[in-house]
């Protein structure tokens, strides 16, 4: 998998070869095919090991819990900082997705489980009264979570400069005016 990822950042998806994957792992390509069938099958396991991270990447500890605004702020940073971590898969993710059908609904399915992590925070906001109750919790989790990856996307694919503190700066403010967070 590592070596497979490190040929895939190297070279792009259309261009990376089993047989650079497997002289990078130093492995036959008899021992490749013992774990996966194919390219693409590889490239789907790096893409959920990329996935893993930027789902769970560990956030620093925050004081207050109960601060809505720091949690939103606290895993903003930590996604930015996921997202700066797998940047070069997340572009050939984009671009494999353009092309291939497949990973096109890879794409639509990742997309759909950060925006149901995030719907299910606003709902817990909603229930405590911090936020607009009439707002779609899911709606609105689609709209913010695309804001927040374009915006990574932007920055560390296409190389957009932004400091890694104003990006989570502004993208938190924007949740937080977007919620009508009290």
């Amino acid at each position: 998998m590592h070596a497979a990822r490190f040929i895939f950042e190297r070279d792009g998806y259309l261009d990376a070869r089993l047989t650079d994957i497997t002289a990078q792992a130093q492995c036959s390509t008899g021992s490749f095919y013992t774990y996966f069938d194919s390219k693409e099958e590889i490239f789907r396991a790096v893409l959920e090991a990329a996935k893993e991270d930027m789902m769970h990447p560990g956030m620093a500890r925050i004081d207050n819990l109960d601060d809505p605004r720091a949690v939103i702020e606290a895993s903003n940073r930590a996604y930015f900082e996921a997202y700066q971590r797998n940047a070069k898969l997340m572009g050939l993710l984009e671009q494999v997705a353009s092309i291939d059908p497949e990973f096109r609904e890879l794409r639509r399915k990742r997309s759909g489980e950060f925006s149901a992590r995030n719907a299910r925070g606003i709902e817990r906001l909603k229930a405590q009264g911090l936020v607009d109750p009439e707002l779609d919790a899911l709606f609105a989790s689609r709209a913010l979570s695309a804001m927040v990856s374009r915006l990574a996307y932007y920055t560390f694919v296409l190389g957009e400069s932004a400091p890694l503190d104003d990006l989570v700066e502004v993208s938190t403010r924007l949740w937080c005016n977007a919620l009508r967070l009290q």
